[in-house]
């Protein structure tokens, strides 16, 4: 279990490994959502790169600082990487974007078809209106073609 002494360490460990490929932070930030989960937002110059195409070079940079902090700190744990605040962003433009399309798809009484997404961000859209008893959501398609249905009731 990750204790707030661990901080120093994921910061000198996270530090190094963006040094080796030559990018400067301007600023790191590490936090514990709970025992087991590492928050670590970090401020880039341009971070367009470290991105990547739908935030696809992120979550590879993610899983390979994941597999190189669990093995320098001889525990498991999950990381939840972000850069400029990516995902934050995204987060709540895709929790916003279903809210309306729930919202027209009950006004004009028809289905909205969502463009393919990777499967964190359909389960932003479903858990967003779950709660909602005027709509209901469903994943249809194969692998990349995988899209969220918003359904009037």
């Amino acid at each position: 279990m990750l204790e707030q002494k661990d901080v120093n360490k994921i910061k000198e460990v996270v530090e190094e490994f963006f040094e080796k490929m030559a990018i400067t932070i301007s600023k790191i930030e590490i936090s514990f959502s709970s025992a087991d989960i590492v928050d670590i937002n970090i401020k880039l110059d341009e971070p367009q790169i470290f991105i990547g195409e739908r935030g696809q070079t992120l979550f590879e940079i993610q899983r390979l600082l994941r597999t190189v902090l669990n093995k320098k700190l001889q525990e498991i744990f999950y990381l939840n990487l972000d850069i400029n605040d990516y995902k934050k962003k995204k987060i709540e433009y895709l929790k916003s974007l279903a809210k309306d399309l729930a919202d027209e798809a009950v006004l004009t009484r028809e289905e909205k078809v969502l463009s393919p997404m990777p499967a964190y961000e359909r389960r932003i859209i479903h858990t967003e209106l779950a709660q909602r008893q005027d709509v209901s959501t469903e994943s249809q398609g194969e692998g990349f073609d995988r899209h969220v249905i918003i359904k009037p009731r």
